[in-house]
């Protein structure tokens, strides 16, 4: 895979404007960041400049875009300027606010884009580490009729679609396939809101930094000459009025599909709260902020447990191991040559570490494929689950009056092929306490740092 360098701006660039709900007028700076520092806020407003991360378990609300909050200090609406960064392949930047929420601008991020990519990058000395997905995620709210799929994808490619069932705003589909194309296709695309939900905003003063160019406005009844004439009191504007589409006259539609293009917009800002870029196709049906951040929240926990089961054991060929060959035979009844492990590296309450070093001269390799000799995986699922048995016969004090017995193999996926030559790890760890004799596990075997074969196991005990 071609590896990209990290980035980050060549100089710092300021925007200023209103927040769209506090309607204070904020000051947001982007400046360059080191390697390896991903997207922050600083309140340089408050005392001592609090830093906040762009971080998905910092998320406090989405119930008007999405806020960020750390040791008591927010920062509102941060989808935006978080999608242009992402968008413009930005990795590094410290965002500088004097006050609380980030500048609407024109309601999208078109504004944001064209100071980034005026400003410039400059490539820095550390390559970009992307999110890659081994398996489909998949996340559902049947009460939002929401569905999210992160599939695994040589790309960061999007696909959404959103429909509100009514005449003026139903089924429409936006989709880009790779996020170099944010810039032209996506980022000049403004939020929307339904008449209904903007009186209400209105009445509870919930939108200060509103104004009839930041937001597209979508008329799905009749309006009393009254209602018309307190908008254009509101926003200022006296010649406020429905057209035929169904829309407020404020703007014109850049795109016909602008409303969804939108959402996909959100779900890019969003998904950067994750903490790096991804390779997977994302498909969003009907999304919100506060379904792209659980959503975002699953594909980080997944994330954090691959990296915990996914990185190569350390093995240390001149420490003695746990257990050497002589050991596992007092343990397990197999024999030369269907014994296949040589040592047990380590072992603990939660799994355990095999070895097994792979020569030419083991009985299979004279039948299977002699003139490429490659280690058969259903040995390498044997010498797996044989790690697994001595990690179940060390919990009774009797193991030589014991056998192991397969109950069930499962989501064996086998990666690489294994030479003569090879050492093979066998990491095993547990999926569910041990009960009634019966172990439940799932294990990784590694060559080097590759996952050469993985596997879920149970195995039951008995006496002989």
């Amino acid at each position: 895979m071609e590896t990209v360098k990290q980035r980050t701006l060549k100089e710092p660039v300021t925007l200023t404007g209103p927040g769209l709900h506090t309607g204070q007028n904020v000051s947001l700076t982007i400046n360059p960041a080191p390697t390896g520092h991903g997207y922050k806020f600083r309140r340089i407003d408050l005392e001592n400049s609090p830093v906040i991360e762009a971080d998905v378990d910092l998320v406090v609300d989405t119930s008007r875009g999405t806020t960020l909050e750390s040791h008591g200090v927010r920062v509102y609406t941060v989808e935006h300027v978080l999608a242009s960064l992402s968008g413009m392949g930005i990795d590094n930047a410290l965002i500088d606010l004097d006050g609380e929420e980030a500048p609407i601008l024109d309601g999208s991020a078109r504004i944001y884009v064209e100071a980034i990519e005026k400003t410039g990058y400059v490539e820095q000395d550390a390559d970009r580490e992307y999110l890659m997905l081994d398996e489909t995620i998949t996340y559902t709210n049947a009460s939002r009729k929401t569905e999210m799929i992160a599939v695994p994808d040589n790309e960061f490619r999007l696909s959404t679609m959103i429909d509100y069932e009514t005449r003026v705003l139903g089924t429409q589909f936006a989709s880009i396939q790779k996020i170099s194309q944010f810039k032209e296709e996506i980022a000049g695309c403004r939020t929307f809101v339904f008449l209904h939900e903007l009186e209400y905003l209105i009445n509870n003063n919930l939108i200060k930094g509103g104004d009839l160019n930041n937001a597209i406005v979508f008329v799905n009844r009749p309006i009393p000459k009254k209602e018309l004439e307190k908008l254009a009191a509101f926003f200022n504007n006296p010649n406020v009025k429905v057209l035929q589409e169904g829309i407020l006259n404020n703007i014109e539609l850049r795109f016909p599909n602008e409303p969804a293009r939108h959402k996909l917009l959100d779900v890019v800002g969003d998904l950067t709260l994750v903490g790096k870029p991804m390779k997977a196709h994302i498909i969003a049906t009907r999304p919100g902020h506060s379904t792209n951040v659980e959503f975002a929240k699953m594909i980080k926990k997944h994330y954090r447990k691959k990296l915990q089961t996914t990185a190569a054991p350390y093995y240390d060929p001149n420490e003695n191991p746990l257990l050497d060959i002589n050991a596992i035979k007092k343990i397990l009844p197999h024999r030369p040559p269907f014994l296949l492990i040589d040592k047990i590296i380590s072992m603990d309450d939660s799994g355990i570490i095999g070895l097994k070093n792979v020569t030419m001269n083991e009985a299979y390799f004279v039948g299977h494929f002699p003139n490429e000799p490659v280690m058969p995986g259903v040995l390498q699922i044997e010498a797996m689950a044989q790690v697994g048995g001595i990690y179940v016969l060390r919990t009774v004090p009797d193991p030589e009056n014991y056998i192991t017995y397969f109950l069930k193999i499962e989501n064996a996926r086998f990666r690489h092929k294994v030479f003569p030559g090879d050492t093979i790890l066998f990491r095993l760890r547990l999926l569910s306490p041990l009960r009634r004799g019966i172990c439940e596990m799932e294990g990784k075997a590694y060559v080097g740092n590759k996952v050469v074969m993985e596997a879920q196991l149970m195995a039951q005990i008995v006496k002989k």
